[in-house]
């Protein structure tokens, strides 16, 4: 047992250079992804929540548009990001002569996409759980969909669906590993060049677990910290109002 941890400290010492830099582009991908997925499902969930228009023509680019997402949103959440990843990366280069992309911009474009599809349906939920009353007062006082989504429904939407973002986060931390299959160089592709260096095996993917585990821990209660702030105190004390008032 001494001999197991001596090599795995030995490992982190020698090479740390190496797990750090997979860290950073670990958290590059998988912060980058969330944000913009996220971005992709605001859109798509105020796309699809746009009314029904008197004009046969808008009321007809609706349905396709509104098809075109339905159908993206089925592809990547019925495939795997392993999958998507190889059919991207390199359908691009099949199509370009054999070039393809940058590897660390190729990561984040599929992470986000593959992200998007979720969170669309996350914001779309979200959006659905407000009560309708509140798109009839916007409407009522002159809004129009974009800006009550905008000034009224989206941030009421992101407080609900705060906790569910946060597990999507949390989700590409682990799921950026399978980005290694076209070479990203995040933390389990450094991980898999260290084991055959040193071939350590065990060693070495008991330390990029340890990682793993501290980064989704930190973030998972970072986050849950966030959510207690924005919810704010359990209990409010109203101020208690003076007597001559109450006896009148």
């Amino acid at each position: 047992m001494t001999a197991f941890f001596k090599e795995v400290v030995d490992i982190l010492v020698k090479y740390h250079g190496y797990f750090l830099q997979g860290i950073g582009y670990t958290m590059l991908i998988s912060l980058t992804g969330t944000v913009v997925g996220l971005i992709i499902g605001l859109i798509t969930g105020i796309v699809r929540t746009i009314p029904q228009s008197k004009n046969p023509v808008i009321r007809g680019i609706l349905k396709v548009v509104n098809a075109i997402i339905s159908i993206y949103v089925e592809v990547f959440r019925g495939t795997p990001m392993m999958v998507q990843s190889m059919v991207i990366f390199w359908g691009y280069a099949f199509m370009n002569n054999g070039n393809t992309l940058p590897l660390i911009p190729a990561g984040i474009f599929i992470v986000s996409i593959n992200t998007g599809a979720y969170m669309a349906e996350i914001v779309r939920g979200g959006i659905i759980s407000i009560d309708k009353g509140q798109f009839e007062g916007a409407y009522s006082i002159g809004m129009n969909h974009f800006q009550t989504m905008i000034n009224v429904i989206v941030p009421q939407t992101m407080r609900n669906i705060l906790p569910a973002i946060s597990n999507e986060f949390v989700i590409n931390i682990k799921d950026t590993s399978v980005l290694n299959v076209i070479g990203v160089t995040e933390l389990y592709f450094f991980t898999a060049k260290i084991s055959k260096m040193t071939w350590a095996i065990f060693e070495t993917y008991v330390v990029a677990c340890v990682i793993y585990f501290i980064l989704t821990f930190t973030i998972t209660r970072l986050l849950k910290l966030a959510e207690r702030k924005i919810d704010g105190p359990a209990s409010y004390t109203i101020n208690e109002m003076p007597a001559a008032a109450e006896e009148g």
